[in-house]
């Protein structure tokens, strides 16, 4: 005799576990079907910053399945490695510094940019207290995310502003993402670091003191934009230009969803200071992110020259040969991006799973807002700092990322 006539449950009972368990398997079912219509795809980014809005947005407001793609979020420290894990093909595409991009690209490894997210510089060199002074860094370290970083060139950049020579005059030292730099420096293991909003306010809240704000300076930069290789846009164009269609309508989002988009920096930015939420909302998200997010050739061009004193390969390149920007010149064109910021275009939020945080194991111009004080002395002009040139291996390497599932 089965299980429930030996326990003997009440009929009207038994009915309802019958049909809970019938609407169980037919959900079970439907979420099987539209999964696998999805193309599945992982995207990694290197930062935590609001730098890295279009990506999160598009994630948690199903933009990307919208367009048919399946994404799985890889947070890996360190642009670098972020790169390696795309040249080997573990991730599909990532959104990390136009400078490791060039670097790899100039290896040989085919990866461009199709977008920039960010392309001009958002950090502040912050120092502890009894720095007062650019000369007083002498003998001093700063902490940077790691070699050919857009915080490795923001730091070696104002340290040559200050007269003084990176590596020599001032220590600089590889410490990894912005939460990691700033732990450094507030543990005194480190006496500068070079974080973005809103880290900013938060140290700023704490007594350290703002010694440089390379907003000021307007420079055009690819601080982070979105990386695939030649031979994905080969093998598959709409893949790609689903991307593309994902990040633009994320960006139009973000733009008009004040709140959400405070919600989505919660989770990721790990704080719930709302006044930095809000900062980073505003300065970044609205300011700094352009409604059509094409790659800085200027930017590339600054790039190419800060290499090109170490790397040969990087003399006399086109900085055309590390963009693609197809897709995104495809969408403006036919209309698509500005028919998102028309007065009746409501773009609605579309509700999907929870993300799971799993550990994995991978092989291998928006016009800068206006401030009242003065930010890195001298003049502006001055050549470019030279920085590593360490190449970017394309073999297999392990390392514990985070994966979001969508």
């Amino acid at each position: 005799m089965d299980r429930y006539h030996t326990e003997k449950r009440p009929p009207l009972l038994s009915v309802m576990l019958y049909i809970l368990g019938l609407l169980n398997l037919v959900f079970a079912f439907d979420v099987t079907a539209a999964d696998k219509s999805l193309e599945k795809i992982r995207i990694a980014y290197s930062g935590i910053s609001g730098s890295q809005t279009p990506l999160w947005v598009a994630y948690e407001q199903g933009f990307f399945r919208k367009y048919g793609l399946g994404v799985e979020l890889v947070y890996i420290e360190g642009a670098s490695l972020c790169i390696q894990t795309l040249v080997s093909g573990d991730v599909t595409a990532a959104a990390v510094s136009g400078a490791a991009v060039i670097q790899s690209n100039l290896q040989g490894s085919g990866v461009v940019m199709t977008a920039g997210f960010l392309n001009t510089m958002d950090y502040e060199l912050m120092v502890s207290s009894d720095i007062t002074s650019p000369e007083q860094l002498r003998g001093k370290s700063l902490a940077v995310s790691g070699p050919g970083s857009s915080s490795d060139f923001a730091a070696r950049y104002t340290v040559e502003k200050y007269g003084l020579v990176p590596d020599k005059d001032v220590a600089i030292v590889q410490i990894g993402s912005q939460p990691a730099r700033f732990a450094a420096l507030t543990s005194g293991k480190i006496q500068g670091a070079m974080v973005a909003i809103p880290v900013t306010a938060k140290a700023k809240k704490m007594g350290f003191n703002e010694l440089a704000d390379l907003q000021m300076l307007g420079l055009e930069y690819p601080q982070n934009g979105l990386a695939v290789t030649r031979g994905l846009i080969g093998s598959k164009p709409e893949l790609v230009r689903n991307l593309t269609k994902a990040f633009v309508e994320a960006i139009a989002y973000f733009k008009t969803h004040q709140n959400e988009t405070l919600a989505i920096y919660q989770k990721y930015l790990k704080t719930d200071d709302m006044d930095a939420l809000k900062e980073t909302y505003e300065a970044v998200g609205l300011n700094l992110i352009s409604e059509k997010p094409y790659p800085t050739i200027k930017g590339i061009q600054i790039v190419l020259r800060q290499l090109a004193s170490k790397d040969p390969k990087a003399q006399g390149v086109k900085a055309e040969q590390f963009v693609d920007s197809t897709f995104l010149t495809e969408l403006d064109k036919s209309g698509f991006i500005g028919r998102l910021y028309k007065p009746t275009q409501v773009v609605a939020t579309r509700e999907r799973p929870r993300p799971v945080v799993l550990a994995v194991t991978a092989k291998s111009n928006a016009p800068v807002k206006n401030k009242t004080k003065v930010a890195v002395t001298p003049a502006l002009e001055a050549k470019p700092p030279a920085v590593s040139t360490t190449s970017v291996p394309t073999t297999p390497v392990s390392a514990e990322i985070e994966v979001d599932k969508d």
